[in-house]
């Protein structure tokens, strides 16, 4: 994936955290999505939709832009202006309470969202799985914790998150709550290589949320940090 291609795409406005383009590219690349213009895709917790017009461009597949912060009308108007409309189509639902039909998707992607909704035991195979075709894929890229300091979250970051700390959670703690057996063939989990390049682009931008992060970087985020990546196939 040429991430150069979207760069007039990402700005301070689309950017809702670490650069999304370079997570999804390191999953893209390492895991393609090989599907057909009747496929498709459920991009959960897309944002502004910047992701779901990469996933639209990359694939071919025909996307459901899913988000529960930003609405189906915002993100609608702006995949008209970028010509997508007919191949994107936005929607505003809680990520415990999908009304999709049941086998729908050949594929879900998740950048920088998932933590939020599915940090619970069985929440994959209860919550998603159901949604997802045989054969189908997940790709998933989230601010987590070093395996180093697995279970250590609250302790060490929350000064920068709060009462969110206790979302960040380890490569391997991710493996165990996607689970395995049934209809899951693999499930892959791994520190993403992506971490600075894309930290470094979210921190230039002029955000105020960008700003916010700036000031814990070096002391919390870097050393203790990472992206997992997770990725799933489906029997």
């Amino acid at each position: 994936m040429n991430i150069d291609t979207y760069k007039p795409y990402i700005s301070a406005e689309t950017m809702m955290g670490p650069n999304s383009v370079r997570i999804l590219a390191e999953l893209l690349d390492r895991y393609p999505l090989r599907l057909a213009p009747d496929d498709a895709v459920l991009d959960l917790g897309c944002g502004t939709g910047l992701t779901s017009l990469i996933i639209a461009r990359e694939t071919g597949a025909k996307v459901f832009a899913n988000d529960l912060w930003v609405s189906a009308e915002e993100n609608g108007r702006r995949f008209a202006g970028w010509g997508a409309s007919e191949q994107i189509t936005p929607v505003c639902e809680d990520a415990n309470d999908l009304h999709f039909e049941k086998k729908k998707f050949c594929a879900l992607v998740s950048i920088d969202s998932y933590h939020y909704f599915a940090g619970n035991e069985g929440f994959f195979q209860e919550k998603i799985l159901p949604f997802l075709k045989d054969g189908g894929a997940v790709l998933i890229g989230i601010p987590g914790l070093k395996d180093a300091y697995a279970d250590r979250a609250e302790e060490l970051l929350s000064d920068w998150l709060g009462d969110d700390a206790y979302m960040f959670k380890s490569p391997k703690r991710w493996k165990e709550l996607i689970g395995g057996g049934g209809r899951i063939e693999v499930v892959e989990t791994w520190e993403m290589d992506c971490f600075s390049q894309a930290w470094e682009e979210w921190l230039a931008a002029d955000n105020e949320y960008a700003r916010g992060d700036r000031k814990f970087y070096e002391t919390l985020i870097k050393p203790y940090t990472c992206f997992v990546g997770i990725y799933i196939k489906l029997k």
